[in-house]
């Protein structure tokens, strides 16, 4: 059950509306009645103090970071996998469907508990699914290619669970600009963690010689994860952030909630904005470290495909570029945002257009040149890091609190069924 807590209602917030001119603006698209915007000066009075606020984002962090290298562990070893069960690409590439498919289809579930009911205890359920499916995933033999497939849907579920929930515990612990911040940092795991999951996942196959032993890191890193939740993170009231820790109540339906988040256009918009992007990191992301292996036998520079210098460079070139974009675009969205009201939005747009180029260009210099290659995949994954810690900035500053987890789930499930959902599966049968 929910803890009961000193709560208010947005209805009796005081209102005080800023011109898109004035000094003090407000973020593009942002809710009216956010204290943290409207009364920046005010004495914060959190309802946890700053110390666990810290602790407990070292926790959720820890758990994004191990989320994402276990959602792409499987493409360090990918090639192992299509060799040990005799699949072709399409086939393959419906591991990273399946996943996706489970995430989305259970994300509205979790955002509809995550507004009503205590998140920390849906995190923990979800989490211990997580790591019960993903070490029973390390356990498959070459006969049980199906299993392996069902299992990586069942994995899905810790995901869904945790990444509707995780941010809005996050905007409930800060305010402003530090929540900025600690959202740039929980979402900078996202490419941190994949690229991890290519390194850790290439080499524990290596050194073990057996790909099922690349499944089997992160459950085990997760089950320290589990037990820092338990003990260290707190369930926050929802708005604490925003009424100086009281907390905020609405009751309202499901169908209320999609039906204020449908009239959002900041909202809308930006959620097809994180589709697009979506689509095409799930196919790089699931594919590229083949398709570099594949370049270097057409260049003559290995004599089958799987070599493991791929995964490790470009899981390194992910973090990398996952950990300055990041950093670059929330420091461009703090120091432009007072200036420039849509700010966020345009940032955004940048690193999305900007991408398109470099990529089309690695595909063509990929057959004359290795490291050129790289440079471009670099750039254009620096590019796209742009958005992730913006676009969630955005939905945190333009969503009310009591229906931030609906919404972080509606975006979830959007994003991933029109994009990474089918994105690794199309990329797939295109080269078959």
């Amino acid at each position: 059950m929910e803890p009961r807590a000193s709560v208010t209602s947005f209805k009796d917030i005081p209102v005080r509306r800023w011109s898109l001119r004035s000094s003090c603006s407000l973020p593009y698209g942002s809710f009216a009645n956010s204290l943290a915007s409207l009364a920046p000066d005010a004495e914060e009075k959190p309802a946890i103090s700053p110390k666990r606020a810290y602790v407990t984002m070292f926790v959720l962090c820890y758990v994004n970071l191990l989320n994402y290298m276990e959602r792409y562990t499987i493409a360090g070893v990918l090639t192992d996998i299509q060799k040990f069960f005799d699949i072709k690409d399409s086939t393959a590439g419906l591991l990273q469907t399946v996943f996706i498919c489970s995430f989305l289809l259970l994300a509205p579930l979790f955002g509809y508990l995550g507004d009503r009911y205590n998140r920390k205890y849906i995190m923990i359920g979800g989490l211990s699914v997580w790591l019960l499916t993903a070490t029973a995933s390390s356990f498959v033999n070459e006969s049980q290619f199906w299993l392996l497939a069902l299992l990586r849907g069942l994995v899905g579920t810790g995901e869904a669970s945790y990444s509707t929930v995780a941010p809005t515990i996050i905007s409930d612990l800060f305010t402003g600009g530090k929540r900025s911040i600690m959202i740039c940092i929980f979402y900078i795991f996202i490419p941190v963690g994949s690229g991890l999951g290519y390194i850790t996942g290439r080499g524990f196959a290596s050194l073990t010689g057996d790909w099922h032993w690349a499944l089997r890191i992160t459950p085990i890193m997760g089950a320290v994860g589990l037990i820092l939740m338990i003990v260290l993170c707190p369930n926050p009231p929802r708005g604490a952030a925003e009424t100086h820790g009281e907390g905020v109540t609405e009751q309202s339906s499901y169908l209320e909630d999609v039906k204020y988040l449908l009239k959002n256009k900041s909202y809308v918009w930006s959620s097809l904005g994180v589709t697009a992007l979506a689509f095409l990191t799930g196919a790089l992301a699931f594919w590229l470290p083949n398709f570099l292996s594949r370049a270097r036998v057409y260049q003559k520079l290995s004599d089958k495909p799987g070599d493991s210098s791929d995964s490790y460079i470009f899981g390194a070139v992910t973090v990398a570029t996952g950990i300055l974009g990041g950093a670059l675009g929330t420091s461009l969205s703090r120091r432009f945002r007072d200036k420039v009201p849509n700010a966020d939005p345009l940032i955004c747009a940048v690193g999305m257009l900007g991408s398109v180029p470099c990529l089309f260009i690695t595909i063509f210099v990929a057959s004359a040149s290795i490291p050129a290659t790289y440079v471009f995949i670099f750039l254009g994954e620096l590019l796209l890091s742009l958005n992730w810690a913006v676009l969630a900035d955005i939905l945190l500053y333009v969503v009310v609190p009591t229906r931030r987890a609906t919404a972080e789930a509606l975006q979830i499930t959007v994003g991933h069924l029109l994009g990474d959902a089918g994105s690794p599966y199309l990329l797939g049968v295109v080269r078959k």
